[in-house]
């Protein structure tokens, strides 16, 4: 028995439960200790002090999102904050006492130093420190990351740079981002900066494309049908943005989009009423999406050339198979939804359509997979009766099938991307009231909402 559009729609974004065993595995994607860093203000000379709200608040959110750090709190901080290596006094040591048995003397101190910082209270490894002026009408800062811990200037000094944007909000945030990111990447961490979230938000009334930044910020709309536009895929190299859109007659059609030129690019879909959840391969070749162009059932999962050419079947059961998303490791399998089974499920199998296997365990609907960069794990959307009537996140082992909870009854949580960087998630969640999309740790902590306006879901992250 057939099912109609909508219900084959909606299969797309909530899903169901897999049967799984209390999993006591401890997903090592943000795991071990964490080094303690003080971020203490730059302060700005002139005009650039106006700026530095941007620019402080921008260097410590990044940081602090990272997971990698324990950042000090502030109020643990000494006195006296240097604004550059030559601020900092070594302490002298006066001479022995003179009388045999006395007590060693104390060191004289003559300004601002390392162990500052290293001992209690602030008992910091790690200090970031400089400050900012204008140079040509630009906004320069200057930023420094020291090892306090070291015991004396010369080796204590890990980075030392010069950092140039606008005279605004948007140039500090941009310097802010830049010395974050060069202070993380000293830490093997690859930085998120650059990258962007694109998602489909109602705010201007139908659905279209819009993009931001990981923070949330720089929000903008990327296409302008004012017609529904959704369901983003991004090309792995960031050039081509895939949706899906209602053509004139009623069809609802893959459509491809350069983020390069902006103009509209060709894609033949195959006859039917229905082709949507578009996948770029890892080696941004082909494309994987659902059509019911077979009418044999519900719809089917299909392989493409970029211009829609090549056409070939992958699935071919009598129900619903959507959601394909490749393994970006090794772009010879991928994870897909189903509702073979029954309630919709998620199953893997090889790039060519074969070796099927379910890897929930059909408790409930499970839905939305999303692949880690490392090709080993997936996180999915979960009712599973933790939340009865709604969805949370998990992550799960694809080889072991253990998985570990990541949401907990705070209403709807769906539609998980993982981060380039691998250590954090983007998701849609109502918790708040309308559906808006949050970043957090792999881990689950860090919860960070990035949208406010309209309702905004299907978000992919390059």
């Amino acid at each position: 028995m057939k099912r109609n559009i909508g219900l084959i729609l909606a299969l797309t974004l909530p899903a169901a439960p897999a049967a799984a065993q209390q999993s006591d595995v401890l997903i090592k994607l943000t795991q071990g200790d964490r080094t303690a860093i003080a971020v203490p203000d730059l302060r700005g000379s002139g005009e650039a002090q106006r700026v530095m709200d941007a620019f402080n608040q921008t260097l410590y959110n990044d940081l602090d999102s990272s997971g990698l750090f324990r950042m000090v709190p502030k109020s643990m901080y000494p006195l006296e904050t240097p604004q550059r290596p030559q601020d900092f006094r070594p302490p002298l040591t006066p001479p022995a006492p003179a009388r045999k048995g006395a007590p060693p003397p104390q060191p004289v101190r003559q300004g601002p130093w390392l162990t500052d910082w290293s001992l209690p209270p602030a008992s910091a490894t790690y200090l970031a420190f400089g400050y900012s002026g204008v140079q040509d009408g630009r906004l320069v800062v200057f930023g420094w990351l020291f090892n306090v811990t070291q015991s004396d200037i010369a080796t204590a000094q890990v980075l030392g740079k010069m950092y140039f944007g606008p005279l605004d909000d948007a140039g500090a945030r941009q310097t802010g981002h830049e010395f974050a990111a060069d202070i993380l990447a000293l830490f093997g961490y690859k930085s998120l900066l650059g990258t962007k979230i694109y998602f489909d938000s109602t705010r201007t009334g139908s659905r279209e494309i819009w993009s931001m930044d990981p923070d949330g910020s720089n929000q903008k709309q990327v296409t302008f049908y004012k017609a529904d536009a959704w369901q983003a895929a991004v090309s792995p190299d960031s050039s081509t943005l895939a949706y899906i859109t209602q053509s004139k007659t009623g069809e609802w059609q893959i459509r491809l989009h350069s983020l390069v030129t902006g103009g509209r690019l060709n894609f033949f879909n195959p006859p039917g009423s229905l082709n949507y959840t578009p996948e770029f391969t890892p080696d941004g070749q082909r494309i994987l999406f659902a059509s019911n162009t077979a009418k044999e059932g519900d719809s089917d999962i299909y392989s493409a050339n970029l211009n829609g050419s090549g056409l070939q079947r992958l699935t071919f059961t009598r129900t619903v198979n959507t959601a394909p998303r490749v393994n970006p490791k090794t772009g010879a399998e991928m994870v897909f939804v189903s509702g073979r089974g029954g309630m919709a499920q998620i199953y893997k199998m090889s790039i060519d359509g074969t070796d099927v296997q379910r890897l929930t365990n059909g408790e409930g609907e499970a839905v939305h997979p999303a692949y880690h960069p490392d090709g080993q794990h997936i996180a999915f959307a979960w009712t599973r009766g933790f939340a009865p009537g709604n969805y949370n996140i998990f992550v799960m082992d694809v080889a072991t099938r253990q998985f570990v909870q990541l949401t907990h009854g705070a209403g709807r949580n769906e539609n998980p991307v993982w981060a380039p960087d691998g250590r954090h998630l983007v998701f849609s969640s109502n918790r708040q009231g309308g559906t808006q999309l949050w970043t957090m740790l792999a881990d689950g902590t860090q919860l960070q909402q990035l949208t406010t306006q309209g309702r905004n879901m299907r978000p992919v992250w390059k």
